[in-house]
């Protein structure tokens, strides 16, 4: 999806160049410009989510792995010996 974005970026800064050195029509170009700048922006938004996803998948992975191992940080014994009066 990014890079549909990216694309459709550079073909509406193009159309906005052309608009605005040759026909010299600033309000397409203006227009032009702007779609060009939102679409850049929306490729970034979908190139920082799909990071962020990733690192939260990896994130769950390696505590789902840890949870299976049975560290879990060692809360159960602390919390027994807590309340048994032991101190830690």
């Amino acid at each position: 999806m990014q890079r549909v974005f990216q694309i459709l970026a550079a073909v509406l800064l193009g159309i906005a160049a052309y608009y605005l050195l040759l026909r010299e029509d600033t309000e397409v170009s203006f227009v032009a410009g702007v779609l060009s700048a939102c679409a850049f922006f929306l490729s970034v938004r979908f190139q920082i989510k799909s990071r962020v996803d990733a690192r939260i998948t990896t994130s769950d992975a390696a505590e789902d792995e840890e949870n299976e191992d049975g560290l879990d940080g060692g809360t159960e014994i602390d919390n027994a010996d807590h309340a048994a009066g032991q101190p830690r």
